[in-house]
């Protein structure tokens, strides 16, 4: 399905691309074809990944660090890309995240989800939009990685959320505003994709009860997955998609709807439904 140079001669950067989920969606973007900017806070990480992409795919790569919470900073990371030649994409992907009782966060807490998910995509989405009004260029197109509490709210992780629905907020409103420009705007909201800082923060003491408990398809995404959808929603072949949020979670967005019983339902025998059907049978 993924066609050798799919996104050939696409030009993207990557936020919080030197590791987890942003590596992973940057290697397949090489592997189709695309030339490759990476930024994030510590410089010795993006140039490891930057080295290996490089050997292992032979593509095109440029790590820049950046903290996308300083305005100026992205700025300047903006300014130094565009030496080289235009960005086609941009991949909102910086991220933080903990779990924490909502009462007892200090401002500091807030602010340290807000200015890096809400403020950091706010700004790199404004810098690269401008650039592209300001020459006039045409089928671009910005990717922004939320999750399921954009949709739903997420209790214990309330910063987050508001931030991730700030965020979609944003992608709708400039998919009017920028669709005649011709820059789509665009966004995926993964459930569970395990990275070994994500489950730190997260999912403490987790593991396949949790999976069991909380996805139909029983199984935890695969970065893969994850990596295919958002290069075919870079691509061409997605260009009349804007200001949506796809959805990658294997159903878990609607075990909350499916009512009290659904997971205990979910993990009955053969041997619990006969007995349930004979005693609905003897009570006719």
């Amino acid at each position: 399905m993924f066609q050798d140079g799919l996104l050939k001669g696409k030009r993207i950067l990557v936020t919080g691309g030197g590791t987890g989920l942003g590596a992973a969606m940057g290697r397949r973007f090489l592997e189709l074809g695309a030339d490759l900017v990476i930024c994030g806070r510590r410089i010795e990480v993006l140039e490891e990944t930057a080295a290996r992409f490089r050997s292992e795919t032979g593509g095109k790569v440029m790590p820049i660090s950046c903290d996308v919470r300083d305005a100026a900073a992205v700025e300047a990371m903006m300014d130094r890309i565009w030496e080289s030649g235009p960005l086609d994409c941009l991949l909102n992907n910086a991220a933080g995240n903990f779990i924490a009782e909502t009462h007892k966060l200090s401002p500091r807490a807030i602010d340290a989800i807000l200015n890096t998910v809400l403020h950091g995509t706010a700004y790199c989405t404004v810098a690269a939009g401008r650039r592209w009004i300001d020459a006039g260029r045409r089928n671009c197109t910005v990717l922004s990685i939320l999750t399921l509490s954009a949709l739903k709210g997420a209790a214990f992780r309330v910063p987050s959320a508001m931030a991730k629905a700030g965020v979609l907020a944003m992608i709708r409103s400039l998919a009017v505003e920028w669709g005649p420009k011709g820059i789509r705007t665009v966004a995926i909201a993964p459930g569970p994709f395990p990275t070994a800082g994500a489950s730190q923060r997260l999912t403490p003491g987790g593991g396949d009860s949790v999976v069991d408990r909380e996805i139909p398809l029983r199984r935890n995404g695969e970065h893969i997955e994850l990596a295919n959808l958002a290069a075919f929603l870079l691509s061409d072949m997605a260009s009349y998609i804007t200001g949506e949020c796809i959805a990658i979670d294997g159903g878990k967005q609607f075990m909350s709807d499916a009512g009290s019983r659904t997971v205990e339902l979910m993990n009955w025998t053969e041997e619990d439904w006969a007995r349930m059907r004979a005693q609905a049978t003897s009570k006719r």
